[in-house]
Parts: structure tokens; sequence; C-alpha cells
């Protein structure tokens, strides 16, 4: 993609070469359909305009692939006859529904959607009340092999295209079946799935742009979080060129020990990471979150909780508390309670807002850090 801003969204110019779309023909030569799902405004005019059709053609398929979530050019009364026969021929939307679905006692779901080659990733839809989030995500495994995550045990195995990534946002929840009672539509999305977002910074940057242009869901960004180790320059670079919430792993402030549990601290320290933050206005609508899993004997001391503080320093940010589900293979303990509370209390105490997070989904292994697409 790249947008300069996303309150004014910049439509890229594409060749022919870029982007290979076929001309008005038949579709004999083609082995496999193009995705629509996926391209933005520029790139779906371009398809219009191969096909022989109006400008205003391309800008009629981003609303109706977008905004209205159609998954059939049957349902595009006010495209032709004629341009739907071509784009048919030659195109398919590229909507795919989940193959499974899990759903937790509390509410949340976990959906299985089909990644390619054998592979799969986990999408969670979480409820609340009036509101709806998903945890979405952007790689098939990880890269950042955090000790204490399921998916980074995966190890990586690919990218995730713009066109996976939304479909997830898309086809989640999915239409209701004859009698279904309907599920709350998405109100927020996280990219806290499987994966490190910044790592597929493009098709990242790219899903974010058809979340928040006006030919696409026009979202505010503030729906909008993306969740990382720090990857630098990457992070700069969103928080640059979009104004989305960020939240960053830290998890603990001790050098040595960060290192040890996640092996990005070596290539972009965390004290990096906070330094980049700091010249950052987060004061106002945009947030910024610590994210901080809590292990029993691990870092859920007060010495612990000083050297976040001191990590922080004026810095504004959120820090949110994880309690710590167990995945195989990895021998720590959630931290009690109480000391939960007690760190909590310490660091409001100490002028910074900290809060538990509600942990949920994990009697269908939805919960942070348990996402691992065995399926």
């Amino acid at each position: 993609m790249p947008l300069l801003s996303f309150a004014q969204p910049q439509q890229a110019a594409h060749t022919t070469a870029e982007l290979a779309l076929p001309r008005r023909t038949t579709n004999t030569d083609l082995m496999e359909k193009t995705r629509l799902i996926g391209m933005n405004l520029a790139e779906l005019q371009d398809v219009a305009y191969r096909g022989g059709m109006p400008k205003f053609v391309g800008k009629q398929l981003a609303e109706w692939i977008y905004a209205k979530g159609a998954t059939d050019f049957d349902e595009m009364v006010n495209i032709s006859k004629k341009n739907k026969q071509w784009l048919a021929a030659n195109f398919e939307i590229g909507r795919e529904r989940p193959v499974k679905a899990s759903k937790s006692a509390d509410g949340t779901v976990k959906y299985l959607f089909a990644a390619g080659a054998g592979r799969a990733v986990e999408s969670v839809y979480i409820p609340d009340h009036d509101r709806a989030t998903l945890c979405v995500s952007s790689q098939v495994g990880c890269k950042m092999n955090c000790y204490f995550c399921a998916t980074g045990k995966m190890g990586f195995k690919a990218n995730l295209p713009a066109s996976a990534i939304i479909n997830q946002i898309l086809s989640i929840p999915p239409r209701p079946e004859k009698g279904e009672t309907p599920m709350n539509p998405l109100t927020n999305v996280v990219f806290m799935g499987m994966g490190e977002p910044l790592d597929n910074f493009s098709a990242v940057e790219r899903v974010i742009e058809i979340l928040t242009a006006p030919w696409g869901l026009a979202w505010s960004p503030k729906r909008i979080t993306v969740s990382t180790v720090g990857k630098l320059p990457q992070l700069k670079e969103l928080l640059d060129r979009t104004q989305v919430h960020v939240a960053v792993s830290v998890h603990t402030a001790d050098t040595p020990q960060r290192e040890s549990m996640m092996p990005a601290q070596k290539a972009f320290p965390i004290s990096s990471v906070m330094k980049c933050l700091s010249g950052y206005d987060f004061s106002h609508q945009r947030r910024l979150s610590l994210e901080y899993i809590m292990w029993r004997g691990v870092n859920d001391d007060i010495a612990h909780a000083d050297m976040l503080i001191k990590l922080i320093g004026s810095t504004d940010c959120r820090v949110n508390l994880i309690r710590f589900h167990a995945i195989p293979g990895v021998d720590l303990v959630p931290a009690s309670e109480e000391r939960m509370l007690m760190f909590r209390n310490y660091l409001n105490q100490k002028g910074i807002t900290a809060t538990i997070r509600a942990s949920r989904g994990e009697d269908i292994d939805a919960a942070c850090g348990m996402l691992s697409a065995r399926q």
C-alpha cells in the first residue's frame, strides 16, 4: 500500500505488470482467478477499466465487497449483467467462510480459517454487551518465538496476504442461518491473533486502509489496535502513517530476563522501543497500551513493578496486566490473583493507569498466547 495518512487515503498508481489483471477476454488461459478481496480502490478501478467499464464501477465493486459484504457477483444489482459475467469469468470475490468454530462458555468464539497448502489460522470473536472485538491473525505461525506463546512454538510458516486478513474481518460473525439469532457486528479489531503484525506490515497496512478508507468500511482508526513486540522500524512507520491504537508486548522490563524469553529483545530492545514511542502523543484519542503477562515468581514483585515504572517514564500509556494461560512444554505458572492486584494497585499509586484484563475463551484455547491452529 503505502499510505501517508488514513484521514485522507491516497490511491497509489498500479501498472499492468504489478497487477497482471486480465482484459476483457475469455478465461481459457487463466488457471486461477484473481481475488478482488484485498484490493484497494485504485486496483478495483483498474479492474473495471480492463473490462471496458466506466471508472465508477470500481467504486461500486469496493462498496459491494467491503461495505455490503457481497459474496457473489449476482448480488451486485447496479452492475450490468454483461459486466458481471466478465467479472465472474476472470475474477472471484475471494470470500471464504471459516472451516470450524469453537464456542466458549463465556460466549467467545474461536474460528479456524484455511490458509492454503494444508495450513490454517485462528481468529477469536469476543462479544461484550453491545460490543464485539475480533482478534485477527496476520501470519501462519510467527518468527518471534516468544517462550510463553503457543503460536511462537509453531515457528514461522507464511505471511498472510491482505485478502486472507480482511477475509477474517468480513466473514466474522458469519451470516446467520435461518432461525439463528444474529451475533453482534464487529465494533473493534485487534491485530493480536497469530503472528507479529509488523513482520507482515505491508499486508496489515493495506487492511487498515480498507477498514478506514471512505470507499472501504469507513471505520475510525480508533476501532483498530495493532499489537507488536516492538519491531522497528515498522513500528515507526505504523505510528507515522496511521492513527490506530498500539499495544506493545513488554511482559518484563528486566532486560536480561526479557531477552531470555523474547528473542526479539536482541534486535529491538524495549528501551529503544519506548524511546521511539515517547516521541508520539498518546494523551488524546490515540492510545498506547503495554501488555504485561504475569508469572509467579518471575515478574510479579515490586522490584519488577519499579523497573516497569522506570521504563515507562513520562510516556502516556495504559498497562494491561494479563493472566498467563499454560501451554504445553512451558514451565511457567500464572501469578496469583493477590499478586496481580498488588501489582496493579502499586502502579496506580505511582500514577500509571493499570488494569487486569478479563480472561476470555480459555476453555477453547482462545485466550492470550494460546492460538496454535493445531487442526
